[in-house]
């Protein structure tokens, strides 16, 4: 128990009154008594405060968060005492974590959690929204729950734990301040991005998937599968129209045709020391990621949104040596034992070596596929080797790299100098630009697709070009 600014104060006259005592003793019983009844106060005050059983705190996440992405916590505090208070809630969240502010988001009476068909009403804020540095008191009113939320980003994957819950309030006049610690440790999981998963599915119910980014490349006429007859237009090609529908209808009739299903999309990933740096997302307060989790995120859209076309999907990490190999297969399945596969997987400090990497894939895997290959681009001997092994590929595979830009390189290469230094540092800059666009305009010249975009860009991008290609039967 704490005793507040209030308390204080009154016992600040108390010490004025014995100081005055010393000229005249009456004051002495004067200062006596004022001691004890504040005394008093204090007694009372803590009898008709709640006590910290009369609170019930709990915290609701997902078991399974989402690196770099905005993640929901929900804390609900039941006050089951007979008096209102002002509280006060601390969540122990990882340390590794950035937390956003903690907002008074909706009030409950105890028995509208029993009724799941009664409403929520707004909860009424007091103060600011709560912050971890500088928290602001909520007012729980009696035999009513409370919910706050906030919102953690996670920097890595991995296992984590949240910590308890602490609760601290005011008495009912304001004379002390308690306070009290929650059992609620938990372990949590972060993995890679699988808001943007939930987010796809929502918006593709609503068919609002522009709204994500995504384009709308479904082209019909240049695939395979067939879709539907329709009347014969100018620039149809006479092998598509269907005679016998001619014969029937009494007018020229095409077969129109969409994209195949059942392809192969095949996602090489390098975890090599090139995938390590930190890239900053100027999207989300500059926070930085490795770009080999930025690769992470856009291979686990990628194999979900394929899949949902009935594509199957594989997988290949390698650095020095192949770490991980999963052969193309469609469903559900696939997906969920990819994302296990990419919940573990960790760069290394080792130069990829592209020359073992794919040789094990054409070992394992030699049906026509889109090979796409997420790694970076440097010069040097590993360029070099990179343009030996990628090339080949084609055209046997459609293959595909995919690159993460950096920001701040290009930024530098932009930059106006003012000295020595920062010469130094735009002459560096623009050469390794200038090997970066020499390296991706040989890979072209031999056939090869390439896809150079920021990191905050990087998953909208491959999925916009896997939709196009299969759009055009380039697969």
């Amino acid at each position: 128990m704490l005793l507040t600014r209030r308390t204080l104060f009154l016992l600040l006259l108390d010490a004025l009154l014995l100081a005055g005592a010393t000229g005249e003793s009456l004051l002495l019983y004067v200062a006596v008594a004022y001691l004890c009844l504040v005394l008093a106060m204090v007694v009372v005050d803590r009898q008709l405060t709640p006590a910290p059983k009369d609170f019930i705190l709990t915290r609701t996440n997902d078991a399974r968060l989402s690196l770099g992405a905005e993640n929901l916590v929900r804390v609900r505090v039941t006050n089951r005492g007979r008096r209102a208070v002002r509280a006060i809630v601390r969540d122990e969240f990882p340390v590794q974590f950035r937390a956003g502010a903690i907002i008074l988001d909706s009030r409950f009476q105890i028995s509208d959690l029993l009724n799941p068909q009664s409403k929520i009403r707004p909860a009424k804020k007091v103060g600011s929204p709560l912050r971890s540095d500088n928290p602001q008191p909520a007012f729980l009113a009696p035999r009513e729950t409370v919910e706050f939320r906030y919102h953690v980003r996670p920097p890595r994957r991995g296992d984590y734990s949240f910590g308890d819950l602490n609760l601290r309030w005011w008495g009912v006049l304001g004379l002390i301040v308690r306070q009290a610690r929650y059992p609620a440790r938990a372990p949590v999981k972060v993995y890679p991005n699988l808001l943007d998963i939930r987010k796809y599915e929502l918006l593709a119910r609503k068919g609002q998937l522009t709204e994500m980014g995504l384009r709308q490349t479904r082209m019909l006429g240049s695939g395979t599968e067939f879709e539907r007859l329709r009347e014969y237009q100018l620039d149809d090609e006479f092998r598509n129209i269907d005679w016998k529908a001619t014969a029937r209808r009494g007018k020229p009739v095409s077969r129109e045709f969409e994209a195949e299903r059942s392809q192969t999309i095949f996602s090489l990933l390098d975890v090599g020391r090139l995938m390590r740096p930190p890239v900053s997302d100027p999207d989300n307060a500059g926070q930085a990621l490795a770009k080999l989790d930025y690769a992470v995120n856009a291979v686990l859209m990628l194999s979900y949104v394929a899949g949902l076309r009935g594509d199957r999907v594989g997988l290949l990490s390698f650095a020095d040596e192949v770490a991980h190999y999963l052969s193309p297969k469609s469903g559900r399945g696939q997906f969920y034992r990819m994302l296990a596969i990419l919940y573990g997987v960790e760069s290394q400090p080792v130069e990829a070596n592209y020359a073992r990497a794919f040789a094990y894939l054409g070992v394992k895997h030699k049906k026509r596929s889109l090979i796409v290959i997420f790694t970076d681009l440097a010069g040097g001997l590993a360029a070099k080797s990179l343009l030996a092994q990628v090339a080949p590929l084609w055209p046997r595979h459609l293959p595909l790299l995919v690159a993460i830009s950096d920001p701040s390189v290009v930024e530098l290469a932009q930059q106006l100098p003012h000295d020595s230094a920062s010469v130094y540092q735009r002459a560096v800059a623009e050469q390794m630009l200038n090997e970066r666009a020499l390296t991706l305009e040989l890979l072209r010249r031999r056939g090869v697709l390439t896809l150079d975009v920021p990191a905050n860009r990087l998953t909208i991008a491959v999925v916009n070009k896997y939709l196009e290609l299969k759009a055009r039967g380039r697969i």
